[in-house]
């Protein structure tokens, strides 16, 4: 069904070619609730998001002077021939908060500001001090901060003890635990050689001014260095003035942990040196990071930092008794008003699903999902009108009970005149649209047409068209009933966040399902605890969320979780944790360089004819190698064109043409396809190509199974989706040869999967735990949870009302759970699906 060409209050696209979008033309309606959807890799964001709201943003920047337009972040202009009666567009986008921890909750909603004018206006002073403006009431101003700790609330001390544990060992035998294990360790053992110290004896044998210097000096000498010489050795180079292997420059040891600390990049790194530091509350303001005097000023009796770690709710409830009473005095007068505005914000987060939440929780511990919604939330108070608001997967991790709290607010915003333009796969989100634009047929070169765009009663009529399949009926789970636990891993005295002291057990071999509400608790037990104990145990490394140190949020971040392994941890070999996580942080990461199937391709490329004659190995065929890769571009494929006035803009290489190699490189072809032709493919058509080579095509044929097929080979890391990413290193996990004693972990594996292909992810998991590997998931999807072997229910609310164990057994036991938030949805789930069999 299409729409009427002659309606006012349409948008109409013509000729949209973005990405994968063949030339599509349509018209949307204005002023209601527009779902697109389709299969990932289907093209909904390319119209969505790279057409739509590219342009309305482009528009936008058009009216706004040259120089200004430098301070946005600019999209492309989307390849499109017209759009017409495009009303101005608000994007909100499923991307995490900045680095920086110092954005939070309060932050990105501006409750903060709110909350430091009402103790600056309205707050309780002790007698005789004087008003303290806004900005004192923050640790990040100079104002605020406390001098001790600088606004940090933690103090952090590095001592001889917490770097050498063992003192019997020598500096040779590694007594120095804070270094490096690995070359820059022994890079400073042998300056330390060089500069005449003995790295033979027992540490606690040496002099203790040596061991001072050592440790704790700030100089940084520059000295010859003989790596494998004895000390007498390099003693004798040194006299005769050799030439060394290199200059080698020492750095303390304690200098070492402080600059890795706060300056590496590598979270792992950063984790590494913390357990050489010791991390305590700041004396002077007791780790709440402001100075005294603003610590003094009390509202509702408490202070401004003990307010903003109160969750939404409790927040919600205490500046309510304000908002009501409307007093006379000045006083009186600000305090009604801001807490009125306050409380007006936080009902809205409260009807997200947001309450647990507290305004000092920073932005890089929040779900994407989260905080969208407080995005979303901010929006509805703006009170726009007339906006198209673009959302990308706002039910992204939500439970189905705040999925329709969701959908109310985006009726609101509906109902003050807006357009809502949703990319959405959820199957209710769909059910409750206005008008539905389904793309297809399927992804990348496959998908990008128009399969329907019209009201929902008529995509039922769309044969070729998969979502239409699923809004009819529930898809048969297929869970195996042969498989049996083989022990069970055992988890007591779990504690963090709202989990407090409980304990857990996951049977093994079987394929388990974490449930419950958005912020019960799930991923505090399973994404922290459980995989924390369990690398711990295995002695594994395990990235962990981001950590700055001076932005004060360190200690929630790292601290080790509480609990303990009881049993079951000797029936695990591995820990394998595939989350959303990017595969790499630059273009230079693709999908072929991630999976490990392009070293294979480029040793292919080094057994042809001609590369044996010009006697080109498999590095020739990389682009990060330079005897192989562009010279002007440096293996990039583009090249940085700076604009005065506008943003700076990328382009093909003019040298290479974008393909990242040199000339003499792509002369070699194999299957009469250069090197960068074969980045150029996507999985389904190097399957094709590779289909007589087992090794290459056991990569790729596993790559479509979890339905990417439609990905190139050469894609840029940077432009994957967290879903994208996840799929690609379950792919890579199916690659290698099962044992059948790995544990698995995924954090809600379905976010940006369209029902489709969550059945080819579930086939998948499956085919990992028939192997006899566990699985553990933490999840929403009634699909999944349907498929479990076994379910666990955290609960039965969010915050303070979460955190047990409300249930934890059969799928078909907890539909029948009467203190289950999920029970309800997934006993529907259930009798949809025995109705459709029957």
């Amino acid at each position: 069904m299409m729409a009427d060409k002659n309606n006012n209050n349409m948008i109409r696209i013509r000729g949209a070619r973005e990405h994968n979008l063949k030339d599509v033309s349509l018209d949307i309606p204005r002023d209601k609730l527009v779902v697109f959807t389709g299969v990932s890799g289907s093209g909904k964001s390319s119209l969505a998001f790279g057409t739509l709201y590219a342009e309305a943003q482009r528009r936008y920047l058009e009216s706004v002077s040259p120089y200004a337009r430098r301070l946005f972040n600019q999209m492309s202009v989307p390849e499109v021939d017209s759009i017409d009666g495009l009303p101005p567009a608000v994007a909100l986008q499923q991307q995490r908060g900045g680095a920086s921890t110092r954005s939070s909750v309060g932050s990105v909603t501006t409750l903060s500001n709110l909350l430091r004018m009402l103790y600056s206006r309205a707050g309780d002073y002790p007698e005789d001090q004087e008003i303290i403006y806004a900005e004192g009431f923050s640790p990040n101003t100079p104002e605020g901060a406390c001098p001790e700790c600088h606004g940090l609330g933690s103090v952090f001390e590095v001592t001889e003890k917490t770097m050498v544990p063992d003192a019997s060992l020598s500096i040779r035998a590694h007594a120095i635990a804070s270094w490096p294990k690995a070359w820059q360790g022994q890079n400073q053992r042998d300056i330390l050689v060089s500069m005449g110290y003995n790295v033979d004896i027992p540490w606690k044998d040496l002099p203790q001014k040596d061991r001072d210097w050592i440790l704790f000096t700030e100089e940084t000498p520059t000295v010859p260095v003989y790596p494998g010489f004895t000390p007498e050795e390099t003693a004798k180079a040194i006299r005769q003035k050799r030439t060394p292997d290199y200059m080698g420059t020492f750095i303390g040891a304690k200098p070492y942990v402080l600059k890795t600390f706060s300056s590496s990049q590598s979270e792992l790194m950063k984790k590494r040196v913390s357990e050489f530091m010791i991390s305590t509350p700041c004396p002077v303001c007791e780790g709440k990071r402001l100075q005294r005097a603003a610590l003094s000023v009390k509202f509702d009796k408490k202070d401004i930092a003990e307010m903003s770690r109160l969750s939404l709710s409790s927040l919600s409830a205490i500046v309510r008794k304000y908002a009501r009473n409307n007093g006379k005095s000045e006083k009186q007068v600000v305090k009604h008003r801001i807490c009125a505005d306050i409380l007006s914000r936080i009902s809205v987060m409260l009807e997200l699903g947001l309450g647990y939440l507290t305004l000092e929780r920073t932005t890089p511990t929040l779900s994407p999902g989260e905080l969208q919604r407080l995005r979303l939330a901010t929006q509805v108070h703006s009170n726009l009108f007339g906006v198209v608001y673009v959302l990308d997967e706002p039910s992204a991790g939500l439970h189905p009970a705040d999925t329709r709290a969701l959908l109310n607010i985006l009726d609101k915003l509906k109902a003050a005149g807006n357009s809502i333009f949703v990319v959405e796969h959820e199957i209710e989100v769909i059910r409750h649209a206005d008008w539905i634009v389904d793309v297809g047929p399927s992804a990348g070169a496959h998908g990008g047409q128009i399969l329907y765009n019209g009201l929902p009663g008529g995509l039922k009529n769309i044969a070729d068209s998969l979502t239409s399949k699923y809004l009819l009926s529930a898809p048969v789970k297929n869970r195996s009933a042969n498989r049996q636990t083989t022990g069970k891993l055992s988890i007591g005295g779990a504690t963090r966040h709202n989990l407090k002291n409980i304990s857990v057990e996951f049977p093994l071999g079987l394929l388990t399902c974490v449930t419950g509400i958005s912020g019960s608790g799930k991923s505090s037990l399973v994404s922290h605890i459980l995989v924390e104990l369990v690398a711990k145990g295995l002695g594994q490394d395990f990235e962990v969320l981001p950590v700055n140190p001076a932005d004060g949020y360190y200690a929630e971040v790292s601290a080790p979780v509480q609990g303990k392994i009881i049993s079951g941890l000797n029936n695990i070999s591995r820990l394998v944790v595939v989350d959303q996580k990017p595969i790499g942080r630059t273009p230079r990461s693709n999908l072929a360089t991630y999976t490990g199937l392009f070293d294979h391709v480029r040793k292919r490329f080094a057994e042809t004819p001609l590369a044996r004659k010009r006697k080109y190995d498999a590095g020739r065929f990389s682009f990060n190698v330079a005897k192989g890769r562009c010279p002007r571009c440096q293996g990039e494929g583009f090249v940085m064109v700076e604009l005065l006035f506008l943003p700076s803009v990328y382009t093909p290489c003019p040298v290479c043409d974008g393909t990242r190699y040199n000339n003499a490189t792509l002369e070699v072809t194999f299957k009469d396809k250069t090197i960068a032709q074969i980045l150029e493919l996507t999985v389904d058509q190097a399957r094709n190509l590779f289909d007589e080579d087992p090794q290459i095509y056991r990569s790729l044929d596993i790559l479509q199974e979890v339905g990417l097929g439609y990905l190139r080979l050469g894609q840029s890391a940077t432009e994957l989706s967290g879903g994208e990413a996840q799929r690609i290193k379950l792919a890579t996990e199916l690659q290698k040869i099962q044992k059948g004693s790995s544990l698995y972990v995924l954090d809600e594996p379905t976010t940006g999967l369209h029902p489709a292909d969550v059945e080819r992810l579930m086939i998948q998991l499956n085919k990992l735990a028939d192997a006899g590997n566990t699985i553990i998931i933490v999840e929403h999807d009634m699909q999944v949870i349907a498929q479990s072997d076994w379910v666990i229910d955290i609960g039965p609310g969010t915050g303070d009302e979460g955190g047990k164990i409300v249930y934890a057994g059969t799928t078909e036991g907890l539909s029948r759970c009467t203190e289950s938030r999920t029970a309800p949805f997934l006993a529907h789930y259930i009798a949809e699906v025995t109705a459709d069999r029957s």
